[in-house]
């Protein structure tokens, strides 16, 4: 007779980690994995077919490697007949069928999914243990010590703090090369000639399991956003080791030079075959293996630093991309569930307007945002920023209510999972936190997108003009925003210089930008602007 089930594993999308602590202990004869896709985690937002591929055939793979492994999987697809389309309710009924004595899951990646656990286990009157996620290199409570006490969290004097602690681009216990940071060697342009010759990154052709989940995506979201053409992401630990290795070699030596740089040579992000060197740049793809737990960054952090050592990388480079994982990565993290539920509905400077439609579908004169939105829908991706100064300072200037342009990045960008993007979103880019994550808002007139990219060459909008028929939008807003705000703005030491600037303006100058803000804002809301 067999024995009865001991524990009942939970894995999450986004928890494909086959060494996670959840297994820890595991008795194949007495305990069991269980998984559901569910129709909820594709729609509570409006999500991109590529980040509802990518979960999905995700999770097949890790359910197939661990029945290899021996391990019993009870798995829901979301193609089943009888799947009920929550996780609660999946939940719920598995536990009935099961009987299992107890739940053991690692912490989950967003607060609405926990909470969802959590209320299944006590209804059902089972125990849940939750472990602790080894994947991050700060544990939640010693983020919580770091952040007790302090007025102020900036990314900056946690990043050291990692640094020390795990001894990462260290000489003794002084940093290499005598800073902590070398963000101003990290900030170049590719000029007018752009980037030069790029190599493609490595591809990952679909194989039967990716492609039976992109035909189902296809049939089951046919009106959800984006494409599924250009689909090539890893999808398994082993291809996410083959992504690092790649990376590695071919990009990360030019990665701090030009992280921040912007390009694109293309017309069409849908031509066949796709511009995949210029959507990537000289950026890793390694996000979404990282936030599906399919690379560990420890890892990814070892690489990099071994390339440095090794003396074929610049310190600039290795630093700079170690601190977007050791230092940014892990402090999102921490923010998000120090503040959570209350960060969630946070909005500091009291934006109400809606997203504008042209977010979803591209169709705008602006060639920047007509350029990254349709790179966005094309591959589910965009760097950083490209988020942060154009899709994400636009809707800032724009005033946009900043819960939807949360909403619109966790549902467009394949590597979003809610602890990583609502405070890069809420905090970093709309600063609706009111400065608990960045010193001041991030915002700039049109003529920085023209010192990054390539964007304006081309556009109908002189980024120069802040007003008349060929003024460039992020210009015009980008001095309605500083007038609108400027009695919260004069608290801020790093906004001197802006306001100094705006303090030359004449009285007719303010009002023709603030008529002329107001035009672009109801423009905005048409179908194409």
């Amino acid at each position: 007779m067999p024995k009865p089930l001991r524990n009942l594993i939970l894995v999450l999308g986004d928890q494909l980690d086959p060494y996670s602590a959840a297994f820890d202990g595991f008795d194949p004869l007495r305990d069991a994995v269980w998984m559901a896709e569910v129709a909820e985690e594709s729609t509570h937002v409006w999500t991109h077919q590529a980040r509802i591929a990518i979960f999905l055939t995700g999770m097949r793979h890790f359910r197939d490697a661990a029945r290899a492994q021996g391990r019993t999987v009870h798995y829901r697809q979301l193609d089943d007949t009888a799947n009920a389309g929550s996780l609660a309710a999946e939940l719920l009924a598995a536990i009935h069928t099961l009987q299992p004595q107890r739940l053991v899951m690692v912490e989950a990646g967003e607060w609405r999914g926990a909470r969802a656990i959590e209320a299944v286990a006590t209804g059902a009157g089972r125990t849940l243990e939750v472990r602790e996620d080894r994947h991050f290199l700060c544990p939640r409570a010693q983020f919580a010590a770091h952040a007790h006490g302090r007025k102020q969290l900036r990314m900056e004097y946690f990043y050291r703090e990692m640094r020390r602690q795990h001894g990462t681009l260290m000489d003794g216990d002084q940093p290499v090369g005598g800073a902590w940071n070398f963000d101003a060697e990290n900030r170049a342009h590719f000029g007018p000639g752009g980037p030069g010759p790029m190599p493609d990154p490595v591809t990952f052709p679909p194989d039967p399991t990716t492609r039976e989940v992109l035909a189902l995506v296809a049939q089951r979201f046919p009106d959800h956003p984006g494409s599924l053409k250009n689909f090539d992401w890893p999808v398994t630990p082993g291809e996410a080791r083959v992504a690092l290795r790649d990376f590695i070699e071919q990009r990360l030596p030019h990665f701090g030079e030009f992280q921040d740089a912007m390009w694109m040579r293309s017309e069409t992000w849908f031509s066949d075959p796709p511009p995949r060197a210029q959507a990537y740049l000289f950026h890793s793809r390694l996000s979404v293996a990282l936030n599906l737990k399919l690379l560990d960054p420890r890892i990814v952090i070892t690489a990099a630093e071994a390339e440095f050592r090794a003396g074929r990388v610049s310190l600039a480079s290795a630093e700079g991309f170690i601190r977007q994982i050791l230092g940014w990565r892990e402090y999102v993290r921490g923010i998000y569930w120090h503040f959570m539920p209350e960060y969630r509905d946070l909005n500091g400077l009291g934006a109400t307007a809606p997203l504008p439609p042209f977010y979803w579908s591209g169709q705008t004169e602006m060639r920047c945002l007509r350029e990254v939105i349709g790179q966005t829908n094309a591959f589910g991706y965009a760097h950083h920023i490209q988020r942060l100064m154009v899709t994400g300072l636009f809707a800032l200037l724009l005033g946009v209510r900043p819960q939807a342009v949360h909403e619109w990045y966790l549902a467009m960008y394949v590597d979003a999972v809610e602890w990583v993007e609502l405070p890069n979103t809420l905090g970093m880019s709309q600063f609706a936190d009111g400065g608990i994550m960045a010193s001041k808002p991030y915002v700039a007139s049109g003529k920085y997108l023209q010192r990054m990219s390539n964007y304006c060459t081309g556009c109908r909008f002189d980024p120069a003009k802040r007003t008349g028929a060929d003024a460039c939008p992020f210009t015009t807003l980008y001095w309605n925003f500083l007038l609108r705000h400027q009695a919260l703005l004069e608290r801020n030491p790093r906004m001197t210089m802006q306001l100094k600037n705006l303090a030359r303006l004449s009285s007719a100058d303010r009002t023709a930008i603030q008529q002329q803000a107001e035009e672009v804002m109801a423009r905005c809301q048409t179908s194409a602007t």
